[in-house]
């Protein structure tokens, strides 16, 4: 049962990165500190100004009720809200790379790195692969990890790392199972393995 559960899960995040990812192509369609998106993040269409919600501290329009229904419904269910959202993410982010910067196996590789830059950007790309509001914007897993070397240890020094500051944060096995459901979907990306 826990496998069915697993690969459902999966499938769920797979699912949700590329519906995010098609819509990550319009800007218009994601909100922003200084305004409401002018697109409908569920149907591409122009907004009516008075069907909005809150999230987040960003104010999102939508073409109809039933959208933003839809659009509050899929935070509600997300992992990224089960994880506790933003707040969430940025404070398992933040103890995370304190873990990774001292683990002997992959320390080495952000030697020449911005760390600011590498966080917010990590923060950004988990809240996306979760299932939160915003999309990546960043490099593909492959092009990003393109020419590092990276192995199998790595990899897995990595994902310990991610489950061991999960438990740090006292959630729930299930949804760390979902995690890793998720971080597993990457791994031939990261890896530089030839897609299957």
């Amino acid at each position: 049962m826990k496998l069915i559960l697993s690969s459902i899960a999966t499938i769920t995040a797979v699912m949700t990165l590329l519906v995010n990812a098609a819509l990550a192509a319009d800007p218009a369609s994601v909100a922003t500190e200084s305004a409401p998106n002018s697109v409908c993040p569920v149907t591409g269409k122009p907004v009516d100004p008075a069907i909005t919600a809150d999230y987040e501290g960003l104010k999102w329009a939508f073409a109809k009720e039933a959208c933003k229904t839809k659009w509050l419904k899929a935070r509600e269910d997300s992992l990224y809200q089960k994880l506790g959202g933003k707040a969430a993410i940025d404070a398992v982010v933040d103890a995370f790379y304190v873990k990774v910067l001292a683990d002997n196996r992959v320390k080495d590789f952000f030697a020449d790195v911005s760390m600011d830059k590498q966080r917010r950007k990590q923060k950004e790309f988990l809240s996306f692969a979760f299932g939160g509001p915003l999309p990546w914007t960043g490099k593909d897993m492959r092009k990003a990890h393109d020419g590092m070397g990276l192995t199998e240890e790595h990899f897995n020094a990595i994902a310990e790392n991610l489950v061991g500051t999960l438990k740090d944060f006292k959630v729930k096995q299930e949804l760390i199972d979902q995690v890793v459901a998720i971080a597993l979907t990457t791994k031939d990306d990261v890896l530089g393995r030839p897609k299957k």
